[in-house]
């Protein structure tokens, strides 16, 4: 058996267009494209541009398309944000950027109707501003005529399932981070947007993962026929479908612009513990739930870079590690989730003030920044590992990284000391693996979820880090937590 998918990721930096071939033992994975995603302003907010990410996502599929027949394709992206169609099946605006600030100004407001405690109970979300109920509810106060005039709301792999195939449904795995999802009822918490004024017309039919959609009808993008598989839509659902999990003991870090801290389990926990914790319960493959919680990841690291680059300082990532590598260790901590990162900017000036506030000595250097990013990353992660273990009462015994903080031997051999506990590095490219086995489970080429992570575990050798026991970790780890419950929201001015 021989088997050509390809997998579409779009991520918050960058896409990528992907070949995988299956030979019902192994799979091998070739990027054929790769491209930037550049959010424009427009109309007084920050927005994705659809055209260009259409635009880039074609030219991939056409690359794809090369080699022969591709047998299926399908979607991914970041969570929670979302296009609107007209009547005519016309996207009417570019879609929000989650990192705008609308949806930030309507969280309180929100929360006056429906109070936190209830709306978690319902969703099982974890309630952060970026979460699509808040922009709805943004938009229904606004009262403007994009909202009113709709007819359908897709999430964003959606949109790119419609343009490929027609298709105008949402699948399970990114419906469920809207916090306009009921697990317990498996559908929409329709009674909830009633009460924010919020249209539940506009709601799209949702499909489980590895449901085929239909074939590809697009003629500009080289692969007509292929069968379009509404995959994990959500690209941390996709990453952990491809996490090679040995037992109830092992827990997940999905490590690129968020790091994406959880578990996999039947049920979600939805407990006072878990509320006050703001663990999140988001849809997995094969009826699986991901609990979780939310880390400002490598987004830092981004910005940071984005920002000596515009000062004529360009580094690749590789430079970025020998960089903090040459730095004293321990000097200078963050909160990677205090509200001060949240937006871009000028990230270097942001964590200079975070640790003046804090009464820390500022990083004097790149070096000094990058250490001080991928160190303070490292216990956020040993923190949120030590969370979901009181939540769930379960003991985790070892880490899977995956993702591109996979490639980052700094970032796992420190989330190794600072958890101690083992690490095991990889796939890096998880969520273009999740993607395709889950494409594979659509066709009937795999059978289950564990057979697929059997071929993750015979197509991919991870890198294992172990602790030393380092008593300056210990130190560090210590510092940390104080910090991170001392400057809990803390603002900042850079």
């Amino acid at each position: 058996m021989s088997r050509t998918l390809v997998a579409v990721d779009l991520g918050a930096q960058s896409g990528r267009v992907a070949v995988g071939r299956f030979d019902g033992d192994r799979l091998s994975v070739e990027v054929a494209h790769r491209f930037e995603n550049v959010p424009v302003e427009d109309d007084g907010a920050l927005r994705w541009d659809a055209a260009r990410l259409r635009a880039d996502v074609s030219a991939g599929l056409r690359k794809a398309g090369r080699g022969g027949r591709v047998d299926s394709v399908a979607v991914d992206s970041w969570a929670v944000d979302f296009g609107l169609l007209d009547d005519s099946d016309r996207l009417m605006h570019n879609p929000v950027h989650y990192r705008d600030s609308r949806r930030a100004a309507a969280f309180e407001r929100v929360l006056e109707r429906i109070p936190g405690r209830e709306l978690y109970e319902r969703t099982a979300i974890q309630l952060l501003p970026i979460n699509t109920i808040f922009e709805l509810a943004a938009m229904a106060e606004e009262g403007g005529a994009e909202l009113a005039e709709a007819d359908r709301l897709l999430m964003i792999p959606d949109l790119f399932h419609h343009w490929l195939c027609g298709s105008t449904t949402t699948e399970r795995t990114n419906a469920s981070t809207t916090g306009c999802f009921d697990p317990g009822a498996g559908g929409w918490a329709s009674d909830l947007l009633d009460r924010i004024g919020v249209r539940t017309d506009l709601l799209p039919e949702i499909v489980s993962p590895a449901t085929q959609l239909g074939p590809v009808i697009d003629p500009d993008c080289g692969i007509a026929g292929a069968t379009v598989v509404a995959a994990a839509t959500h690209d941390t659902a996709a990453a952990v479908a491809a996490v090679p999990l040995r037992d109830r003991g092992s827990a997940y870090l999905s490590v690129g612009t968020w790091s994406l801290v959880g578990i996999e389990t039947r049920e979600p926990v939805v407990t006072d513990d878990s509320y006050r914790a703001n663990v999140t319960n988001e849809a997995g493959v094969a009826g699986t739930f991901r609990v979780l919680r939310n880390v400002t990841g490598l987004w830092l690291l981004h910005e940071c870079r984005r920002a000596w680059e515009q000062a004529g300082r360009a580094y690749e990532f590789s430079q970025l590690v020998e960089l903090a590598r040459s730095a004293p260790s321990h000097r200078s901590l963050v909160d990677p989730n205090a509200a001060l990162f949240a937006e871009p900017g000028d990230m270097p000036a942001r964590i200079a003030s975070f640790c003046e506030a804090t009464g820390q000595d500022s990083p004097v250097d790149d070096a000094a920044t990058v250490r001080c990013i991928l160190e303070s990353l490292a216990l956020k992660h040993a923190e949120t590992v030590g969370v979901l273990e009181r939540v769930t009462g379960q003991e985790l015994r070892e880490l899977h990284v995956v993702g591109g903080g996979a490639n980052n031997e700094l970032l796992c051999a420190w989330t190794a000391e600072a958890a101690q506990k083992p690490v095991l590095a990889g796939p890096a490219e998880a969520t273009l693996v999740g993607n395709l086995l889950v494409q594979a489970l659509a066709l009937g080429d795999i059978a289950t979820l564990a057979e697929g992570r059997d071929v993750v575990r015979r197509s991919f050798e991870p890198e294992m880090y172990e602790p030393t026991g380092s008593a300056a970790w210990d130190e560090a780890r210590v510092r940390f937590d104080a910090l991170s419950a001392a400057t809990a929201g803390l603002e900042v001015s850079a």
